[in-house]
């Protein structure tokens, strides 16, 4: 690990299982556990982290000075990496879809005060940066500058994302996870036991492409995971009041916040798939907080 990445790494929080109670858990006797990636860092939270961690020590390892990459208003991934840029002395620019017309969303905000230089591109160049997956891909690129896909859906971040899978100590039958590139996925199906099986909920719609994405990505393959298409409520951050209000019991039943991009819809398709016996009583299943609560801030 480069020695830059060590004070930060230091900063981080242990990630621990906590023991969700409800009565569809008694009901149908499954036992779930969350865990709480949200608690690693006040702003470096959840994935965001696990995915970025090999990508910065690669970068840093080529003496990048500048980070590049991608995403939306209230892009998760855009947030952490602004204030990974500024903790570590390193330039960032963000490609952002969208309109730079109006007011800049609090997420940009903080974006542009941790020294990011924000891009506003159409939604149809958006779509063409997607097409460059390699560090070193985006045309025009310079020396010093290295490029990070969307979300850093890219191979290193798996390094990242297998280590909090094998932070999990407790057996379990089942490891749920939202899904936004499939990222995420892709590093916990490579890293978790043989015996138990993982499912991505995705959290945008017209979503089949991601079970190619994930499959791209794997060591080898595998068969022990599947994508659940159906509780995206519409696409990608479009929210219902089923779901807000699911999200507003949890939180008063456990105490743990959520937000209803990624780990609110999964834990309401999650939930559901208990009510339809779709797990077999006695199973364990472990469900993961994939953070990005500073994206509340787009729904207040």
């Amino acid at each position: 690990m480069q020695p830059a990445l060590h004070p930060l790494e230091r900063q981080f929080q242990p990630s621990i299982l906590t023991k969700i109670n409800a009565p569809i858990l008694d009901q149908q006797q499954i036992e779930l556990w969350l865990k709480r990636d949200d608690l690693l860092h006040p702003v470096i939270s959840g994935n965001k982290w696990r995915k970025l961690k090999y990508i910065l020590n690669h970068a840093l390892s080529l003496k990048s000075h500048t980070l590049i990459s991608m995403g939306g208003v209230y892009s998760n991934h855009l947030h952490a990496l602004a204030y990974i840029g500024q903790l570590l002395k390193l330039q960032t620019i963000g490609y952002i879809r969208g309109d730079p017309a109006g007011p800049l969303t609090p997420t940009l905000q903080d974006a542009r005060a941790w020294g990011m230089t924000l891009k506003f591109v159409s939604r149809g160049d958006y779509r063409i940066l997607r097409n460059h997956q390699n560090w070193d891909g985006l045309p025009g690129l310079q020396p010093g500058q290295y490029w990070l896909p969307e979300g850093g859906a890219q191979a290193l971040a798996l390094l990242g994302v297998a280590e909090s899978a094998s932070e999990i100590t407790l057996p379990f039958d089942w490891l749920c996870v939202p899904c936004g590139t499939g990222t995420t996925l892709a590093g916990l199906i490579n890293a978790i036991p043989g015996h138990s099986r993982a499912i991505g909920f995705a959290a945008l719609k017209n979503a089949g492409f991601l079970n190619q994405e994930v499959g791209n990505l794997l060591q080898h393959p595998r068969d022990n995971w599947h994508i659940n298409l159906d509780y995206h409520f519409g696409g990608f951050a479009q929210t219902s009041a089923p779901l807000m209000d699911f999200i507003s019991e949890f939180q008063c039943g456990t105490g743990i916040i959520l937000e209803p991009v990624y780990t609110g819809k999964m834990l309401f398709g999650l939930y559901d798939l208990i009510k339809k016996n779709t797990f077999k009583p006695g199973q364990k299943i472990i469900a993961i907080h994939t953070g990005g609560l500073q994206g509340n801030r787009g729904f207040l």
